[in-house]
């Protein structure tokens, strides 16, 4: 059976840390938006292998041509394969300036929920993507895991010295950051991973600015936990399910500075 590919203009919101991947030796979980205001999950993309010219941003628009799905073991609604070669970058990143406006004027559009509603959605009809405007924000708890990748993903990075490219240097991020909050209608607390690639270098690049990670860690906080949930802040999770066990994790922040209450909203 041939796969039909359609071109499809998508907002890019999301690109989490690097993984290792035994079938595309990489991957990084990338999301956005179509120019018809619908969730789009990339998968795969080996982000960091493709030449410059297709190393988009966040919250820049791409081209690419993309199948009905993406890999025959994920049955989400937004997954879908993206032909990599096909990508092309469209115009500059969108600013944040006045007050994140042309940001907004794309985010405010898009449904918001609970984490409980998101998880409804995906149990009804397998949508595994979504924006939660959490209404309060506990903590970012921090958790100390293994420096250092399970033996089969050193594996990969082996393999590539013997058979292909030489391996682009992965540090595993020896922290699980979590945040902790509450939705309207939370019976409790909510405990949600983040995986956000620009968590993961500020991570590296306070590690080494402070010759510490433990130090490297709470910088971490103080930037994700203080500044983006600041009293400030007009706060929302990017959030995903992760293969195999479809987990809610959040997979990205937006966090625009809170607007005058007589500022009208667009949803």
């Amino acid at each position: 059976m041939t796969i039909e590919f359609e071109k499809t203009r998508v907002l890019i919101t999301v690109m989490t840390y690097p993984h290792p991947s035994p079938k595309y030796d990489e991957l990084v979980c990338t999301a956005g938006i179509s120019e018809s205001g619908e969730w789009v999950r990339l998968y795969p993309i080996d982000y960091r292998y493709r030449p410059p010219e297709q190393k988009f941003r966040k919250y820049q628009w791409i081209d690419v041509e993309l199948g009905p799905r993406g890999h025959k073991n994920d049955a989400r609604k937004e997954s879908r394969e993206p032909r990599l070669d096909s990508i092309k970058l469209v115009g500059e990143r969108i600013s944040t300036e006045d007050g994140w406006r042309e940001r907004r004027e794309i985010i405010d559009q898009m449904p918001h929920h609970t984490l409980n509603e998101l998880q409804n959605l995906y149990d009804q009809e397998r949508a595994s993507l979504g924006i939660v405007r959490p209404t309060r924000i506990f903590d970012l708890e921090i958790t100390e895991t293994s420096r250092d990748w399970k033996p089969k993903y050193q594996k990969i990075y082996q393999q590539m010295r013997l058979f292909g490219e030489p391996p682009k240097p992965l540090r595993k991020i020896p922290f699980e950051f979590r945040y902790v909050f509450e939705c309207e209608d939370s019976a409790k607390a909510h405990r949600a991973l983040i995986t956000d690639w620009e968590l993961g270098v500020l991570y590296l690049k306070e590690e080494k600015r402070l010759r510490s990670s433990k130090a490297a860690a709470e910088s971490v906080k103080k930037k994700f936990f203080d500044e983006i949930c600041g009293d400030s802040k007009d706060t929302r999770f990017f959030m995903g399910t992760t293969l195999p066990y479809n987990t809610w994790l959040v997979i990205g922040t937006f966090w625009p500075p809170k607007q005058d209450e007589t500022t009208p909203t667009l949803f």
